[in-house]
């Protein structure tokens, strides 16, 4: 999830496209937030691991 916020982050910005900039950045937020829950060994939506 991070990664594909990554891309449409970049490809946003590059091609000048604001929806994919701001989708970027959710995606990666919200990434970033299910790997920390998932790294302190907290289940959500019973799974441990987002892969």
């Amino acid at each position: 999830m991070i990664v594909l916020g990554i891309i449409l982050l970049v490809v946003g910005w590059l091609i000048g496209i604001p929806i994919l900039v701001t989708l970027g950045i959710i995606l990666i937020v919200v990434g970033v937030i299910l790997e920390l829950l998932g790294a302190v060994g907290r289940p959500i939506a019973g799974r441990r691991h987002y892969y």
